[in-house]
């Protein structure tokens, strides 16, 4: 086979390897624009998966890589004047331009003719003398420009500011990232040593304070030494140095990220950056170009034509780049939004900044640095008020530390989340009902929610979903809260709302949404908005009813307060009455409560300040929102739901609950682990307001991630709870923590789970 490679950088370089290796009588050429020792970066970083992998493809150049790696496990973080180090997390550098050489002379040796200084913009040529055709030609790929209607790419430009530079002061001991503050605004570098000479200084900020030093108008030089200003007590002396002399003015850029639809067209396959990039905070995007090669030259060696090649290579590469595209957006989202974090306690900030790209998990840490995760859970009990004399007392997962809200004391940090039973009958929960919460109250969870429990039988979302508006209610509703109180250490939020547009429709097993087929009472809602076209149209609240339900949810208050609940959530999310009066998907109106963000919280404000008048001042209150519509900029979206929770906050709502969606028929949410919890994050350090996280939250793993991290104050699940009354008691064992009070009855099968756990981890089986 007759094969061009367009780039003669690693990605490229190594696919000739690869393909020579394969066969020695393919003719493999590879073109590149530069001169053979030109490169403009400095040092690359690879994995120890990495280098197994080329290990296995190719032992000899791989050994003569190794010879040249500068290897760390420590990863430090210089912040607010600290000094946090870590360990245990195995990284390798090598520069780039060393690496470029030694897989020249790979490729040399194996036969590949290597053509510098040629151009390459255009690939027609190349695909119409040979084979295949492989584009390796970087972030700005002409191969790809040549064919942009064929790969579709999708070219996200980002939001800070970075320039490459180098230095020869040594880093050796240590990955290390520094935050400055200066009167421009903070400005952070990653560092890290590729040889015994130098290391890699990459300068990052944000566009605002890249424009208030004057950046852009700077030569390189001047630049440069506005940075060695910046970090000179980081220097010791050693200046930074650029190989970009080739770029007139400013080298800084934007980092772009790009995805194509396509990677392939006709014989011409596109590799590395040209199809797909990653943010160089995770150190991958070499990583993905070398094991991409291997990957293509394995498909094109195995498979009966180019066609099928091309189809598995993009299918088997295009998942592992995606997995890693999202580790490195979560990354660089983290570094653009960097100075929300910068007022962490500097144990905190270090955390967060290694769990930034949610790759990396807590057990996982654990498993890296057990010392300095100990230590730093230590602190997170002692931020929480936990008792105890220091030591082994201490050192516990977040999860377990307690959280206090007024005078309302939580012995944990997890939370049964409100999950709709629709099992009341005429709006009175049932034996279903006490079943159900009595045996998650005794499952170990610090806070147990009710459903959301409405404040009018027109209120309700379907005729199996229970009230606070008859003194029946009252009376089951107490029993429970009784129980709870009596037999296990659970408090119990109640959670009022009205369904609004939403009101009206079928049980949840007989779809969602769904409007009833006969005996539908009339709805309303901020305005004349039907949920969708099959649910009826509600009517649109005039004075006279906001007035109404403003008194009913302060009557539903009153009846929760005298059933003793602990807590109080108003429902403001989903869709549902207060909530479509925040999204302008749904409020229409055109008098003081529409239009501005100020004027769409009106009325849920007043409801809250009415129900907060009438709930007892020691007992917290709570509101749950939707933090985006995900229907872009149209609806609520999280920059809106700061601006919401902050004035929640100043209105005195103790703690936001942070949902999103279900506010329109026509969103398109973006689900995954976590899914939900920036937003949570977001309204928590950018407020500085107490906040509950939520969304396919469902491992320990997940809880502590997201406490340790300062992404939420309280973590609520659903779905784990209805698969498991018992989550938090089992994930207690899962983490061998014995300090979780278990019922009496229930001892000797605490006993007996603790006694299976301790034989399964002395046989090494996981728990």
């Amino acid at each position: 086979m007759k094969v061009a490679v367009l780039g003669g950088g690693p990605a490229g370089l190594y696919f000739a390897i690869s393909m020579k290796l394969r066969d020695a009588a393919h003719e493999v050429m590879v073109f590149e624009r530069n001169r053979a020792d030109d490169t403009f970066g400095w040092g690359v970083v690879l994995s120890a998966e990495t280098l197994d992998n080329l290990t296995r493809n190719d032992p000899v150049s791989a050994v003569w890589i190794k010879k040249h790696f500068a290897y760390w496990d420590d990863i430090a973080v210089i912040h607010d004047g600290v000094r946090t180090v870590s360990t245990g997390h195995g990284f390798c550098g090598i520069g780039r331009k060393r690496l470029l050489t030694l897989l020249q002379r790979r490729a040399r040796e194996l036969g590949v003719k290597l053509v510098f200084e040629t151009d390459i913009a255009d690939p027609k040529p190349y695909m119409e003398s040979h084979d295949l055709v492989v584009a390796a030609d970087g972030l700005n790929s002409k191969a790809r420009g040549a064919f942009v209607d064929v790969f579709k790419p999708d070219i996200d430009t980002r939001k800070c500011k970075f320039v490459w530079l180098g230095t020869q002061q040594k880093f050796d001991d240590a990955f290390t990232f520094i935050f400055e503050k200066t009167r421009h605004g903070w400005v952070w570098a990653h560092a890290y040593q590729f040889d015994k000479d130098t290391a890699t200084f990459i300068v990052e900020c944000s566009e605002q304070t890249w424009q208030r030093f004057g950046f852009g108008a700077m030569s390189q030089q001047e630049s440069i030494a506005v940075c060695e200003r910046i970090f000179a007590r980081h220097l010791d002396g050693h200046a930074l140095m650029t190989n970009a002399n080739h770029i007139r003015g400013s080298a800084w850029i934007n980092f772009p990220r790009v995805l194509c639809e396509r990677w392939s067209y006709e014989n011409l396959a596109l590799m590395g950056d040209a199809a797909a990039s990653a943010h160089f905070s995770i150190g991958s995007g070499t990583k993905l170009a070398l094991e991409s090669a291997v990957a293509l030259a394995d498909y094109v060696d195995s498979e009966p034509d180019l066609e099928a090649a091309f189809r598995k290579y993009e299918d088997a590469r295009r998942t592992e780049v995606l997995k890693l595209q999202s580790a490195a957006r979560n990354s660089l989202e983290w570094f653009e939004e960097v100075e929300r974090y910068l007022g962490l306690d500097p144990v905190q900030f270090n955390y967060s900044l290694l769990t930034r790209s949610q790759r990396i998990s807590h057990e996982n840490l654990r498993l890296r640095d057990a010392e300095w995760l100990a230590g730093a859970e230590e602190w997170f009990q002692r931020q929480a008020g936990a008792g105890g004399n220091g030591g082994n007392s201490l050192r516990r997962a977040p999860m377990f530390a307690p959280f206090r809200l007024r005078d309302m004391a939580l012995q944990n940090r997890i939370v049964v989340s409100p999950m709709a039973q629709y099992k009341a009958v005429d709006g009175c929960p049932t034996d279903w009902h006490f079943a159900h919460y009595a045996e998650r109250a005794k499952g170990g969870a610090g806070l147990v929610y009710i459903e959301m429990t409405c404040v009018s039988p027109e209120g309700r979302i379907t005729p199996g979903c229970p009230g606070f508006y008859a003194p029946e209610h009252e009376v089951a509703w107490k029993r429970l809260v009784d129980f709870v109180h009596t037999e296990t250490e659970a408090k119990i939020c109640a959670q009022i709302g009205h369904s609004g547009a939403k009101g009206s429709t079928r049980l949840g097993w007989q779809g969602t949404d769904v409007p009833l087929t006969s005996g539908n009472w009339p709805v309303m809602a901020a305005s004349a908005v039907a949920w969708s076209p099959e649910n009826q149209l509600p009517k649109a609240m005039d004075r006279a009813d906001m007035d109404l339900v403003r008194d009913q949810f302060v009557a539903s208050a009153e009846m929760a307060a005298r059933c003793g609940f602990d807590m109080l959530e108003i429902h403001a999310a989903h869709g549902y009455l207060l909530s479509s009066f925040i999204t302008p998907l749904t409020n229409r109106r055109t008098d003081a409560y529409g239009g501005s963000l100020e004027n769409r919280m009106r009325y849920p404000l007043e409801v809250f300040h009415a129900v907060r008048a009438a709930w007892p001042d020691e007992k917290p209150v709570s509101m749950r929102i939707s933090a985006n519509d995900w229907v872009g900029i149209d609806g609520v979206t999280p920059a809106d739901a700061v601006e919401i929770a902050r004035l929640l906050h100043e209105a005195g709502v103790d703690i936001c609950d942070v949902s999103a969606g279900q506010t329109s028929a026509y969103a398109r949410p973006v689900y995954g682990r976590m899914f939900q919890t920036p937003f949570s994050d977001r309204i928590r350090n950018e407020v500085g307001m107490a906040t509950m996280a939520v969304g396919n939250i469902y491992e320990p793993d997940h809880v502590n991630s997201i406490l340790m991290a300062g992404r939420a104050d309280l973590v609520a699940m659903a779905r784990p709870h209805l698969a498991d009354p018992y989550w938090t008691l089992h994930a207690a064992v899962t983490l061998g923590d014995r300090g979780v009070k278990w019922p009496d009855p229930y001892l000797p099968g605490r006993d007996q789970i603790y006694r299976l756990a301790e034989r399964d981890a002395a046989a090494g089986l996981k728990v």
